[in-house]
This record gives structure tokens, C-alpha cells and sequence, in this order.
């Protein structure tokens, strides 16, 4: 069995996005293949409004889902890093939410530190470990850039190891 899974990782001026494809044994149901179809960001700028950068990320993310169709999203949970920073990320992943309901698409939510047990082996991976990891299960020679965009490709792969 195929499936195409997509990773989200919230943010209002950089969102990441990462898909990934997985054949699944149809006897184990476990993985006997995991490749990267594709990866990147929808970027917002500080001088649009607010809602014009809900529009952005709301049109993007249903280009994105319009073109490759996925069977399953994954996004991370929200990580309170600070009040003002967490509120406007928060709306960011309202308008992902909405979207992926639109397209009723299953949607499964990681805290950072699930997703750092299941791609590394230890919640409290740094980020260079996951970044390797992601390249190391994707057998990429180098690690996906932006951050953001290597960030949701973990996502999709934890994603992926719960299906």
C-alpha cells in the first residue's frame, strides 16, 4: 500500500512543508520504503497584514494539496515559546486546520519532543540530530534547506512510523 503523507510545521512568516512517500508491506503493515516528493515553504512578509498572510498560506497550502493529493497530514503542536510569537503562529495553524478539513484530509498533531523520540530516539534531540535523521530515513546526501522545510519532513516521517 501507498501512501503520501504531509508534514506541516506552523509559522506565520516561514511555514514548512514536506512530503513524503511510504510503501507499506500489505502482510507486516510496516514501512519497506520511504523517498521525499517534495519539500519547501510558503514565506509571508512582516509588511503584509495580517489577513493578507492568512490568504497567502490558506491559497498555498491548497495549491500544494491540489497538486499532489496526500492521504495524510501531520503538523506540530503549538510550542510556547513566547505570548506574542505563539498567538500569531497559532492563527497561521488555524488557517492550515481549515484548510486540510476543506480537502478532508486525516490529521495527526506532535508536540516537538514526539517528534524528536520518534525520529531520533530521544526527546530532547537537537536539531542538527533530526535534521541528520531526516536525510539519514530519506537517503538524501544533504540535509533539506530551510530549516523549517527539513522540520516538516520529520514531521511527515513520525507521521508515517504511527501509520
Amino acid at each position: 500500500m501507498e501512501k503520501l503523507i504531509l508534514g506541516l510545521d506552523p509559522g506565520l512568516a516561514t511555514l514548512g512543508f514536506g512530503l513524503i512517500k511510504c510503501i507499506y508491506n500489505a502482510k507486516t503493515k510496516e514501512i519497506d520504503s520511504t523517498s521525499m516528493v517534495d519539500f519547501g515553504v510558503i514565506k509571508t512578509t512582516k509588511k503584509q497584514e495580517m489577513g493578507e498572510r492568512l490568504v497567502t498560506i490558506y491559497e498555498d497550502l491548497h495549491t500544494i494539496l491540489n497538486t499532489f493529493k496526500p492521504d495524510l497530514a501531520a503538523i506540530e503542536k503549538l510550542f510556547f515559546y513566547r505570548m506574542g510569537n505563539t498567538i500569531l503562529v497559532a492563527q497561521a495553524r488555524g488557517v492550515l486546520v481549515l484548510v486540510l478539513a476543506q480537502h478532508g484530509i486525516p490529521l495527526i498533531e506532535f508536540s516537538p519532543p514526539q517528534i524528536k523520540q520518534i525520529i531520533t530516539g530521544y526527546g530532547n534531540a537537537n536539531k542538527s540530530d533530526v535534521q541528520q535523521a531526516v536525510a539519514r530515513e530519506l537517503d538524501l546526501d544533504e540535509i533539506p534547506k530551510p530549516d523549517d522545510a527539513a522540520d516538516a519532513l520529520a514531521v511527515a516521517i513520525a507521521a508515517s512510523w504511527l501509520e
